[in-house]
């Protein structure tokens, strides 16, 4: 009986501290949202006007790197973020412990081959310098690119996630440059190709479609997400904001607004 009573108590503490979670979202105060500087930026700008029509308010927050906004959203600093896709988020819940969910996809940035040097991955001599993330999902996004397009070979079981250690057939011995992923395009005055994310080559004054020397195929795992806390994922707030995200409007913002550089994943 003591047991029982115990069980119905634990189960309604969780119910409490579920609707706790639940009603710290609501729509008497913005929810802050977390976003690199750039087309996410951008677009929730335009996100924001839509949410404001449904009665919700938005307060967007910068940054200008990949770990800070998942930090920030674990922290409680953040109610969302809007910034990786899912396999950086997969990486960054087993490394860090986050508990971090996606509700909904946005956009995808294929990642480009880009050198102020050669026009095309014809030209790259041997020994060439390559500059690429440092993280493992984008590192290994790249390495994937390189492969499909016959520059390197990886190990079969390598993934997603591969590195340089993984390449196991580099015929023009490429020598690779890890860097955080914010720092490439200025690589670009060194390196003799850079493989910079759409994000940071627009806002470095790329053109994705018109400057890239490769660039990734569109059917991919990487398509960004809108990621909140776990224990907030069934809340109403966040599906009229998600709402508000996959709307027509948004998508002829984007496809005005990027052009060929950045599509809608909805």
């Amino acid at each position: 009986m003591q047991i029982a009573k115990l069980v119905r108590g634990l189960v309604a503490a969780l119910a409490l501290v579920s609707v706790a979670a639940h009603a710290a979202l609501s729509d008497d105060k913005p929810l802050k949202i977390g976003v690199t500087a750039g087309p996410h930026a951008q677009i929730f700008e335009f996100v924001k006007k839509i949410a404001e029509k449904d009665g919700l308010k938005l307060q967007i927050v910068e940054f200008s790197d990949y770990v800070q906004p998942n930090a920030a959203l674990a922290a409680g600093d953040l109610d969302v973020n809007s910034y990786q896709h899912q396999p950086y988020l997969d990486n960054a819940n087993k490394d860090r412990g986050y508990k971090l969910v996606s509700i909904g996809q946005t956009i995808i940035f294929p990642i480009g081959l880009y050198s102020k040097k050669f026009k095309s991955l014809d030209q790259i001599p041997s020994g060439a310098r390559l500059a690429l993330p440092n993280d493992p999902t984008n590192g290994g996004r790249v390495l994937l690119l390189l492969q499909t397009k016959g520059l390197i070979k990886l190990k079969p079981e390598a993934g997603l996630k591969a590195t340089p250690l993984d390449v196991i057939e580099n015929p023009k011995k490429l020598k690779f440059i890890e860097l955080d992923a914010a720092q490439l395009p200025r690589a670009l005055d060194d390196a003799d190709v850079a493989a910079v994310n759409t994000n940071y080559a627009i806002q470095a004054g790329l053109v994705p479609s018109r400057d890239a020397i490769a660039m990734e195929s569109l059917k991919s795992p990487y398509a960004n997400v809108i990621v909140v806390r776990a224990a907030d994922k069934d809340s109403p707030v966040l599906r009229k904001l998600l709402k508000a995200y996959q709307n027509d409007e948004v998508k002829q913002f984007i496809k005005k607004e990027f052009k060929d550089s950045v599509f809608p994943a909805w």
